[in-house]
């Protein structure tokens, strides 16, 4: 009797066990993949082999142990013995610890400065004294060129060629 279940069971624990690998894994890859196949694989094989109520209870079982195999991990992440080995991040990124976010307000929409190296579209400009990397729309410029910082948005500043009337 066992080896008429067999396939299921192996399908099953072979497919909980690459799902639960995957959460340690960086990106979505093969073992998550492999995982979900497998899981589906062991609910297809119990509606065929026992009946739609067989396939609908092996559903049932699938998306519960998968759902309590997450809850233990992300617990065991956050209080038990997962968090005191290396697979969890323990620095935080503060100014204690000498890191810092960019400066805003160096670069202010209206401000006029020089292209200092080819932008094409990126490169860098400077603002008085201050150096900046910047970007353009698409446009090709030149360096010594002057140019307008026309927006900002967190670390991005697009800029374009003051327009001369000559």
């Amino acid at each position: 009797m066992l080896s008429t279940y067999l396939p299921i069971i192996i399908c099953f624990l072979a497919g909980i066990g690459l799902i639960i690998a995957e959460v340690f894994l960086p990106g979505f890859g093969l073992p998550g993949i492999s995982g979900i196949i497998l899981s589906i694989v062991s609910i297809v094989i119990a509606w065929n082999a026992y009946g739609s109520l067989a396939g609908l209870g092996m559903t049932a079982v699938v998306i519960a142990v998968i759902g309590l195999a997450v809850v233990f991990m992300l617990r065991s992440a956050s209080k038990g013995r997962l968090s005191k080995s290396g697979f969890i991040l323990k620095e935080a990124e503060t100014v204690e610890n000498g890191y810092r976010a960019a400066e805003s307000g160096a670069a202010v929409p209206g401000m006029e400065g020089v292209a200092s190296t080819v932008l094409r579209p990126t490169g860098i400009a400077v603002f008085g004294e201050e150096r900046l990397n910047v970007m353009t729309n698409g446009d090709f410029i030149n360096p010594g060129t002057p140019v307008v910082i026309t927006a900002t948005e967190g670390a991005k500043i697009v800029v374009k060629r003051v327009e001369t009337n000559a």
